[in-house]
């Protein structure tokens, strides 16, 4: 959820349409490695995933950081492709924790399209409810989206620092 709200917090309900294509974009990249990982045609590492994952939160954020002030690229299909590379690696981890659930199972295809169905919507609704929040939190105390977009990537930043920490494999 880190990695979504490190994804999206430049963003507002007028972009929705963005926001709902680098959804889509994440969800693309971690249904091919949860499908891969699922039918055992790819076996990751899940320690090194696990530690893998905050930095796609932390470059997420700077590069987020980087951008505040600009205007914003016009081309989106940069971080479309990022998002699903990132998707990719998210994915790997998904699979550990799916995998888990399904345990032996002898058809995985029906619990698959249901985890990933569940996740998408969770990630959507999940979207939505920071959307409405940041809105309010924007109206009522007046924040510019320049302080509200470096308070969040700073929260992220630390967040994806304290998960390598703890993620440290070696």
């Amino acid at each position: 959820m880190v990695f979504l709200i490190a994804l999206v917090a430049s963003y507002d309900f007028n972009d929705w349409k963005k926001i709902l294509w680098l959804a889509t974009a994440f969800t693309i990249g971690h249904t091919i490695t949860l499908v891969l990982c699922a039918l055992e045609l790819v076996y990751p590492d899940y320690s090194v995933i696990e530690f893998i994952i905050p930095f796609t939160i932390l470059f997420t954020a700077l590069l987020n950081l980087r951008s505040v002030g600009r205007r914003p690229c016009r081309s989106m299909g940069i971080k479309y492709m990022l998002t699903v590379l990132f998707g990719l690696i998210h994915g790997m981890g998904f699979s550990g924790y799916f995998r888990m659930l399904v345990g032996k199972s002898e058809s995985i295809i029906s619990p698959l399209v249901g985890f990933n169905i569940g996740v998408e919507i969770g990630q959507l609704m999940f979207l939505l409810a920071y959307l409405i929040i940041t809105s309010l939190i924007v109206g009522f105390f007046k924040v510019k989206d320049k302080s509200r977009i470096v308070f969040t990537m700073g929260l992220c930043v630390g967040i994806s620092l304290i998960l390598i920490i703890d993620t440290w494999p070696f």
